[in-house]
């Protein structure tokens, strides 16, 4: 009797640490990719603007400044990686943990005009990683993952991944489809690819849920000090984000978002850049002058549907209204209005199980008016093109190839341009 009491209480204590531990097991898993590119145009390229990073206009024609890519950029060879911590206190939570290096930079950039950066012919898991140069380790991911009830979820933190909770697509997941930075989300769609701030799912029925999130601005891209460290979390760049979600058959999926966006103008006073959605390119008041800020509105529509075994349908459209605030208040208020389009095929399990193959066309950024206000990526008048075939072969489950070929016509928006083609070998490496 004395040793079954001793036994009993033994379990209680053991229950009570189970229950209220620090952590049993924080996970550790890491994604390695190795990339080798190479991107060649037909002849010399007409970009805007006199660096990628930065727009002009012309002092005696207002026109956007235009200069001209005459050579090659050289092949690469880089690396990008991904390390993640990921720690659960009740089995059901998760605190989240992502740091980021590389050393990428896709060869086609090379032809972009200013604020075009990663637009075309890009995977996207060719970067740095951050603007602090290559091979920093920076934080990429820090939020917690939690749950309210049996439908409802919570997550919470400063750098908040938009992408875990929006836009997803089985057939343009960047690890296992189209995976180039237009191809694999909505290129209107968020103006934040992480920050502070907070994201509830709610888990209506088996066939729909409901996604809300609220984002200020704090990615390992940001230079300095970061957005929501600087201007809080109601001010500088910001989302409001809503999403439904259908699934009407487990072959089906539709999603249909909405995007508020707060738009914090650059140091120069331009909106647009690595901030640019709905934008493609850069902004200002029609005449080269400064914006005190602007906003923004955009809706999507995203599915994804598995028609047969081994063959699948996808496709988005967007739609894009940016409202302009000039400094001046000599001059009005300007407007640009934009749409996107993606539709592709894919074939899951190609050749083997656990394979893709994907074709995906995309038009990124059809300005449909207010192109004098744009001081780069208006081009003339012309619609961007972009045609993506990938193919990932898993050579084991820790490893697989990715080849990818990406056709852009109508470069820079401009129908003079000639095509561009670039060529992609990547090694994908997860344990």
């Amino acid at each position: 009797a004395a040793v079954r009491s001793q036994v009993d209480t033994l379990e209680l204590d053991v229950a009570e640490l189970e229950a209220n531990q620090f952590s049993t097991t924080t996970k550790f898993s890491a994604q390695l990719f190795g990339s080798l590119n190479y991107a060649t145009a037909g002849g010399d390229v007409r970009a805007e603007g006199i660096y990628v990073f930065t727009p002009a206009r012309d002092p005696v024609t207002n026109s956007p400044v235009i200069r001209t890519i005459t050579d090659d950029p050289a092949p690469t060879f880089s690396y990008y990686t991904w390390l993640n911590f990921a720690t659960s206190f009740t089995g059901e939570d998760r605190l989240q943990l992502q740091l980021t290096t590389g050393d990428g930079n896709g060869p086609a950039n090379f032809y972009g005009s200013a604020g075009l950066f990663n637009t075309f012919g890009v995977p996207f898991t060719l970067q740095t990683g951050t603007t602090g140069g290559a091979d920093n380790l920076i934080v990429r991911e820090v939020f917690y993952d939690f749950p309210v009830g049996d439908k409802l979820s919570l997550t919470v933190g400063p750098a908040v991944n938009w992408y875990r909770h929006f836009d997803n697509n089985r057939f343009t997941f960047y690890l296992t489809g189209a995976n180039s930075f237009n191809s694999s989300g909505g290129t209107q769609v968020n103006a934040i690819d992480r920050g502070a701030g907070a994201v509830a799912q709610w888990d209506v029925t088996d066939w729909m849920d409901l996604r809300v999130g609220y984002l200020a601005e704090n990615t390992e891209f940001l230079p300095g000090p970061r957005s929501a460290q600087s201007s809080g979390l109601f001010a500088g760049t910001t989302t409001l984000t809503g999403q439904l979600g259908l699934y009407p058959t487990d072959d089906l999926n539709l999603r249909l978002l909405y995007t508020r966006s707060n738009l914090e103008p650059n140091a120069a006073g331009f909106v647009g850049g690595a901030v640019s959605e709905p934008i493609y390119g850069f902004a200002d008041d029609g005449f080269g002058g400064p914006l005190q800020n602007a906003t923004a509105d955009t809706f999507l529509v995203n599915f994804d549907w598995l028609v047969t075994e081994g063959f699948g349908l996808f496709g988005r459209y967007s739609y894009g209204s940016t409202n302009l605030f000039p400094v001046s208040n000599a001059l009005p208020d300007g407007q640009i209005n934009a749409q996107s389009i993606q539709v592709g095929m894919a074939f899951p399990d190609l050749f083997k199980e656990g394979a893709q193959g994907i074709i995906s066309y995309v038009q990124p950024f059809d300005v449909l008016d207010g192109r004098n206000f744009l001081a780069s990526g208006g081009g003339d008048g012309a619609v961007q093109q972009e045609i993506e075939v990938a193919y990932r072969y898993p050579l084991s489950r820790n490893i697989a190839l990715v080849p990818a070929y990406y056709y852009i016509n109508n470069v820079n928006n401009f129908g003079d341009n000639p095509d561009i083609h670039v060529f992609s070998l990547q090694t994908q490496f997860s344990f």
